[in-house]
């Protein structure tokens, strides 16, 4: 039987705590600055979720559920806002990612200047883009015949 995804174990599994990765894959990214992480890391999370996704249910299902197309363009649109934000820097704060926004108080969520807003934009950056990578070589099937 050729069938895509793994047992119902493995897809409830998934279901539930996909959620949760992804809303923890935010959370890193959100409080990177006060903690260990950073968008960086938050953005391998997300993606880690939606690879979750596609190995438990399958490639027809995740392209089903997820956008794939949407996914590529908040890949590139946060790197040109990423881009915007350094001229923005250049702009009102002297050099290109300069500081430009109030530091807030110490240790609290609104704080930092702009690094959570660069941690944000490249946590979206990083996650769209390494699950679009997977998903290419996920779709990509070289030396096989086309399924009927």
């Amino acid at each position: 039987m050729n069938r895509e995804g793994m047992t119902l174990i493995v897809r409830t599994v998934t279901r539930i705590s996909v959620w949760l990765i992804i809303l923890y894959g935010i959370y890193i990214a959100l409080h990177g600055h006060l903690t260990p992480g950073g968008g960086f890391a938050g953005g391998v999370i997300i993606s880690l979720a939606f690879l979750n996704v596609t190995l438990a249910y399958g490639r027809k299902f995740t392209s089903r559920w997820l956008d794939i197309g949407l996914l590529g363009d908040i890949e590139a649109s946060s790197a040109s806002l990423i881009l915007a934000l350094g001229i923005m820097g250049m702009a009102f704060g002297g050099g290109f990612l300069a500081n430009f926004l109030s530091h807030g108080k110490l240790f609290h969520l609104v704080s930092a200047g702009t690094i959570p807003i660069y941690n944000i934009l490249i946590g979206a950056k990083v996650g769209m883009a390494l699950f679009v990578v997977v998903w290419t070589l996920a779709i990509t099937r070289i030396g096989e015949e086309e399924e009927q």
